[in-house]
């Protein structure tokens, strides 16, 4: 008998232009997960909502994340993909499990304090993320969810939801593990510092052969001439290009570097044409997809009603055991 792949679930909230930090931190380490789990991917558009964009913003923004995904290698066939606002569910269990949250784990959650401490006008979406994150991934009995060491805190509050859910009602709703991968790659922007659009020194993945050239050749480096030897260990276009390359390639890039005679502009320029040769293809992909957006809303949402159809039969099981009349059976 065939053991049952384990459920993953993951989602992503729509931010606009992808670089190389989002790529290699984020959706390369995702997107690999679906050859060797029960893939869920969800496009968390309710979540962005807690920010200041339009609705144009936030529509066209959902778009490209989709658009990216694709691009990327996700494969619709091989899991599940669906929005998260298709899911109308997902709210009402956010508001079953809001009711076994308590006020003080609330206040102390990474989002909150963090939102706080940049003097945020903090909204309530703000303050319920960790609930409507937990109601997304219970949601769908996931098993696994990748978080970054940022998130962990809020998954482990889906699990002290969860317990307490089942505590008073019985075993309905599944205890999820986190996937944290320890050799997730810090990208490191042109200044330096990690890559951040609202540090504006970012890398995109799906640029013109002109704005890859203009923003690799903005790349802050140090101050030793053509000829002398330099250190790449503390180059941040070796950096980069080390993502990119093969291990003969790092190794005879990190040769030049040591022998003097390489300019940094000629690392430069090999980082441009490492950048064409991997994301090429996923550029022309990712534009000829982004101008077919009613081909993408009709992909997810066809996801969507099979997400839903889930979810309805699961939020049915758990009205059933909390005593809510809920709809007729």
């Amino acid at each position: 008998m065939t053991a049952r792949k384990k459920r993953v679930l993951t989602g992503s909230r729509p931010s606009g232009t992808p670089h190389l930090g989002n790529y290699f931190g984020a959706y390369k380490p995702l997107i690999d997960l679906q050859n060797s789990f029960d893939f869920f991917f969800f496009l968390a558009d309710f979540h962005s909502l807690n920010g200041q964009d339009s609705a144009a913003e936030t529509r066209q923004h959902s778009y490209t994340m989709l658009a990216t995904m694709l691009a990327c290698g996700l494969d619709p066939t091989k899991g599940l993909l669906y929005a998260q606002s298709a899911v109308p569910e997902v709210c009402e269990l956010a508001w079953i499990i809001g009711c076994q949250a308590p006020f003080g784990m609330m206040t102390r959650a990474h989002s909150f304090k963090d939102a706080q401490s940049k003097g945020v006008d903090v909204n309530m979406g703000v303050f319920n993320y960790p609930v409507l994150m937990a109601a997304d991934i219970l949601l769908y009995d996931a098993d696994v969810v990748p978080v970054g060491q940022d998130q962990k805190q809020h998954l482990e509050m889906t699990r002290d939801f969860a317990q307490r859910f089942n505590h008073r009602y019985g075993q309905l709703l599944v205890l999820p593990e986190p996937l944290i991968s320890d050799d997730v790659a810090v990208v490191p922007g042109t200044d330096g510092e990690k890559m951040s659009k609202s540090k504006n020194n970012t890398v995109s993945i799906f640029a013109t052969d002109k704005e890859w050239h203009k923003q690799v050749m903005s790349i802050v480096t140090g101050p030793a001439p053509l000829a002398d030897p330099k250190d790449p260990a503390i180059c941040n276009v070796f950096a980069l290009y080390k993502l990119l390359a093969s291990a003969d390639e790092i190794a005879d890039m990190a040769t030049r570097y040591k022998e003097g005679g390489y300019g940094y502009g000629h690392a430069k320029l090999a980082l441009i044409e490492k950048l064409k040769q991997v994301f090429g293809p996923m550029r022309d992909r990712y534009f000829e997809l982004s101008k077919r957006p009613d081909e993408l809303r009709d992909l997810v949402l066809a996801g969507s009603s099979r997400a839903r159809m889930m979810a309805r039969e699961k939020l049915d099981k758990i009205q059933a055991e909390i005593g809510v009349i809920g709809r007729p059976f």
